[in-house]
């Protein structure tokens, strides 16, 4: 900031538009006659400066293609300013958040993000650094995370209007199996809405974890903070669900904890067209006027 008050350096360096990254009250006599844009936000990991890349961006481009130079200031030169800037590099030069930061680093070594900035311009990295981040299923996969840890840190299930049923977002219905009810085969989900997690020890896990799909709406929207899930056909108990979480057989945790049961769930392979049961299981025969669903 206090680079602002050093006009004959701001002018030698032919300085036209401040961007200001910061919540702080600033002195608007400090701003003239350059071109001003503020991004109100605090230096704190949970801060969404992800939302604001494309407008910051825009700004940047906009001063320097009218032959200007930009100031990019917070407090401290030293978080949210270079956020932007890598961020701003990352788009123009399709370089990593790295590769930018060591940029940044050479005229100013002082620069480091805060670990929440970092992790949000590796996102927006994997987005392929898009104008509009708000459209981009990632940032909004992103946001409901967000919108989960929020409420689990506050004991509570997310509100209804902030779920988000992943098969109404999602167009590719690519997948290479789906899971049906064991007792009245009522496809349930698709390989592409499993959640993955790291077993923590050799034991096999004893559930499929997911993204909360459409069929669970009546249950999810309820406002509990855990509950069973039933087949929305047969009414059998398929799983479970625990919005702060829920521990696998193979004790890794899973947030939130979205599972069916494989023991009452059959994983139909589509490139084989056949059932794989869960080790252990009884086979059922096939139903009357299907297909044998036997063969591996």
């Amino acid at each position: 900031m206090f680079t602002l008050r050093r006009r004959d350096a701001l002018q030698q360096a032919n300085i036209t538009h401040v961007l200001s990254v910061l919540r702080t009250p600033l002195d608007q006599h400090l701003f003239s006659p350059f071109k001003h844009m503020v991004v109100e936000v605090d230096d704190v990991d949970d801060e969404n400066l992800l939302e604001h890349f494309p407008a910051t961006n825009r700004f940047i481009q906009d001063g320097l293609d009218g032959g200007g130079g930009v100031l990019v200031h917070c407090a401290m030169g030293k978080s949210r300013s270079a956020t932007a800037v890598i961020a701003y590099l990352m788009q123009e030069h399709n370089i990593s958040p790295s590769e930018a930061l060591s940029h940044v680093r050479q005229a100013r070594s002082i620069c480091e993000p805060n670990d929440g900035f970092m992790k949000q311009l590796e996102l927006y990295g994997e987005m392929k650094t898009p104008d509009n981040v708000e459209d981009n299923p990632a940032y909004q996969r992103w946001v409901y995370q967000r919108e989960i840890e929020l409420s689990r840190a506050c004991g509570q299930a997310p509100e209804a209007d902030k779920i988000r049923f992943e098969d109404e977002h999602v167009t590719d219905q690519t997948s290479s199996f789906e899971l049906r009810c064991r007792k009245c085969r009522r496809p349930l989900a698709t390989s592409q809405y499993l959640v993955s997690h790291k077993p923590s020890s050799s034991q096999n896990c004893a559930h499929y974890f997911l993204d909360p799909l459409s069929w669970m709406r009546p249950e999810l929207e309820q406002g509990k903070t855990e509950g069973r899930l039933e087949c929305p056909k047969c009414h059998t108990n398929v799983g479970k669900y625990a919005w702060q979480g829920m521990q696998c057989s193979c004790g890794d945790w899973v947030v939130p904890g979205i599972s069916l049961s494989k023991g009452r769930i059959d994983d139909a392979r589509k490139a084989t067209t056949g059932i794989r049961h869960p080790p252990g299981a009884s086979v059922p025969p096939p139903q009357a006027g299907s297909h044998s669903r036997q063969n591996l």
